[in-house]
């Protein structure tokens, strides 16, 4: 099966410092988390850090997903953690 994104759904791990959401392989769950230094334009105060970079995450979704299936293509893994690097 190939891996897609039919949940729409995501949330801001202040404690990691990322954004979590879920990729589906079939009917397994695959978590993914982007670290909060991919989105180099968000300079966010500690109260308004959640909403900024979730409206990041949306703003650059497509090209989260994209990130995210190139990931998955070099295999499997528990979790993926996409760095500032990996949008190179």
């Amino acid at each position: 099966m190939a891996l897609s994104f039919p949940n729409r759904s995501r949330s801001y791990d202040a404690a990691g410092k990322r954004v979590r959401f879920i990729g589906y392989d079939g009917l397994f769950q695959v978590p993914f988390f982007v670290d909060i230094d991919a989105f180099a334009t968000v300079s966010s105060t500690p109260e308004s850090a959640e909403d900024e970079y979730l409206a990041a995450f949306d703003a650059a979704r497509t090209s989260i997903q994209g990130v995210a299936m190139k990931a998955y293509s070099h295999g499997r893994k528990n979790m993926y953690v996409l760095t500032a690097t990996d949008f190179r």
